[in-house]
């Protein structure tokens, strides 16, 4: 059996009009599971008996159980996701002054290797399907409900473990399923998904007929730093990444960020922030810079607040539009996999 929220609208209508049915019942089933939010096929009034026993044969609503909740002094919410199969992940809602912005993980584990990275700790099992993403908003929506507040799961990063575009179609399905109005009704623009740079895939992302954002983990100006911290650079060096960058701003028109994560004498100097500012400033994009949080496992260290400052200015001062990421959650293991590899002897696949 399949979830219920992995079917796009377009992936239901059809398994409808093959069982027989009319496909405008796949509208009538997201009112009653994302409107209503009735899991139960047979509550579905409106549904013939014969549809509504053929969809709790085929699809089930099993959500993630809350295996660890966390809660900083920021308000920020880290929850460890148990799945069906046992397997942990986490996902983060974060509070800014424009919305709720839960941070998705798109597979178990990560392979991508990058070596001042909690996630990458733990190798990839397998990834995330589009309806366990989408379990991770309603799982942080109905944690907001039975507190009795009245907030919704506004924006989304795919920022969490796992590389989104080694999982791209679950990926874009999911994304479909949270922006569609019908469902989530997540708006395009407060989607973000974060690479760390499948250059094919960036194309391809660039073609997709929805205004959602690109984020790219760059986190150095040179192939040398680069392939130090992220062992994909050694498959996609600068030279094949910049060039897919500016064939997706060609195709979709829109802004880039580059995740640029501060390393004390790794890439926190000035000249470093010069051969930054050489390298992107042909591209529509801005910087988020991110002060390194320590992981206990590696040696790399944060920079003093004063560097952090002096890299965001020479920046600026060089044209390019920067800023420095407001933290949250840096009192519950803030760092990406951290609380996962914290519990993975907890895992029971």
């Amino acid at each position: 059996m399949e979830s219920i929220f992995g079917q796009t609208l377009v992936q239901l209508e059809n398994t409808l009009e093959s069982w027989g049915q009319k496909a405008f019942y796949g509208s009538v089933i997201y009112d009653w599971i994302y409107q209503k939010k009735i899991r139960n096929f047979q509550a579905m009034s409106n549904l013939s008996l014969e549809l509504r026993q053929a969809l709790e044969k085929h699809f089930h609503f099993q959500l993630p159980v809350i295996h660890v909740r966390r809660d900083s002094l920021d308000r920020t919410v880290k929850l460890l996701l148990k799945l069906e199969d046992g397997f942990l992940i986490e996902a983060v809602l974060m509070r800014y002054n424009y919305g709720n912005v839960i941070c998705v993980t798109t597979q178990v584990g990560c392979n991508i290797g990058c070596s001042f990275c909690a996630s990458g700790l733990l190798k990839r099992q397998r990834n995330l399907t589009a309806g366990e993403m989408i379990a991770q908003i309603v799982v942080m929506n109905d944690l907001l409900d039975a507190e009795g507040r009245k907030e919704r799961v506004s924006h989304i990063v795919a920022m969490g473990t796992g590389e989104p575009f080694d999982n791209y179609d679950h990926v874009m399905n999911f994304i479909r399923i949270a922006n569609h109005n019908k469902a989530l009704a997540i708006g395009a623009r407060h989607i973000t998904v974060s690479t760390s740079g499948f250059p094919e895939k960036i194309k391809q992302y660039g073609h997709e007929p929805l205004q959602i954002n690109l984020a790219v983990s760059l986190h150095a100006p040179t192939n040398e730093i680069r392939t130090r911290l992220m062992k994909i650079n050694q498959a996609f060096p600068l030279e094949k990444l910049i060039p897919a960058i500016q064939d997706y701003q060609t195709n979709s028109g829109r802004r880039i960020t580059f995740e640029y994560i501060l390393i004390e004498g790794i890439n926190d100097q000035i000249e470093h922030a010069i051969q930054l500012a050489a390298l992107i400033k042909d591209l529509f994009c801005y910087v988020n810079l991110i002060p390194y949080n320590a992981v206990m496992e590696n040696e790399y260290r944060r920079p003093h607040p004063q560097a952090v400052n002096a890299f965001m200015s020479k920046l600026i001062e060089l044209g390019i539009n920067a800023t420095v990421r407001k933290e949250f959650g840096h009192d519950i293991e803030a760092a990406c996999g951290q609380l996962r590899a914290k519990h993975k002897h907890e895992e029971t696949r």
